[in-house]
């Protein structure tokens, strides 16, 4: 399994996945997953998109099989993030990739194309929030900050509890909803709880989005739970070349729910930026 390793910073685990025809050198293509998930989140999208890109999956730093060995109050901040990014887009001997984040992943998306444009071919998000602390309120958390709810119930029983009904239709198949919180389980609760406390609690995208000059494409479900209207149209009127695709879905997690809508949506956009027809 390929690692990015460099001395004194922890190991950047990531998948590559690529059916590119070898004499096209086909561009990258960087799918970042979200709050306490990892590389394996995004398996679904693989077969649509790795024919005519060379797909890398990271873990954040602390997350999947990346390291946790990095101090975690001063070694979790937004230039640290960017930093593992920079390093493996240097690594795959790539100029710039084309990034498609989900949730935490388009967070983190939004301030890394508006600092480092150069890196960014396009920017896709998906049901990402542009300012945390106006997100929609849910009552899974009962009264309690998501912060305490992680603290007090662990990661597997957080992932457990914020699932069905919020992030998928509470009737969904129970393999999949035991899979989904055994996956996000295995996240470090600590590296979660300094994830929160360092980025997500306060995020606020609005300084970066009229930096943003990379195209931009916004999927987000009609009626999630979390990402409003006000946000949606905040977007709108800050990212100069922006365009916003809504599914019908009243559930946060679009990117599993409706994988081959979303995944068709960021090939077609990425390869109409690029000239590649996406289609044999």
């Amino acid at each position: 399994m390929p690692f990015l390793k460099r001395p004194g910073k922890p190991d950047i685990h990531y998948e590559l996945d690529d059916f590119t025809d070898p004499w096209k050198n086909a561009p990258y293509l960087l799918l970042q997953h979200g709050f306490g998930r990892s590389s394996q989140f995004w398996y679904t999208w693989v077969p649509y998109l790795s024919r005519f890109y060379k797909v890398i999956r990271p873990d954040l730093r602390g997350l999947g099989q990346s390291s946790a060995n990095f101090d975690l109050e001063r070694e979790l901040t937004l230039d640290d993030y960017f930093g593992d990014m920079i390093a493996l887009i240097d690594h795959l001997g790539a100029d710039s990739v084309h990034y498609c984040g989900e949730s935490l992943g388009g967070i983190l998306g939004m301030p890394f194309a508006a600092t480092h444009p150069e890196r960014v071919r396009t920017l896709s998000i998906m049901a990402s929030t542009v300012k945390e602390h106006t997100a929609r309120g849910t009552d899974y958390l009962k009264g309690r900050s998501r912060l305490e709810a992680i603290e007090k119930l662990g990661a597997r029983a957080w992932a457990e509890a914020s699932g069905a009904g919020r992030r998928f239709p509470p009737d969904s198949d129970p393999g999949f909803l035991k899979w989904f919180a055994d996956e996000m389980g295995k996240s470090n609760t600590q590296v979660l709880l300094a994830m929160n406390r360092n980025v997500v609690a306060n995020f606020d995208a609005s300084a970066y989005l009229p930096r943003i000059q990379a195209p931009t494409l916004g999927i987000y479900p009609t009626a999630g739970p979390i990402t409003n209207e006000e946000q949606i149209d905040f977007l709108k009127a800050q990212v100069k070349n922006i365009s916003i695709v809504r599914l019908p879905s009243n559930f946060h997690s679009i990117n599993i729910l409706q994988p081959a809508a979303c995944a068709t949506h960021v090939l077609h956009f990425a390869a109409r930026h690029d000239g590649i027809p996406c289609r044999e």
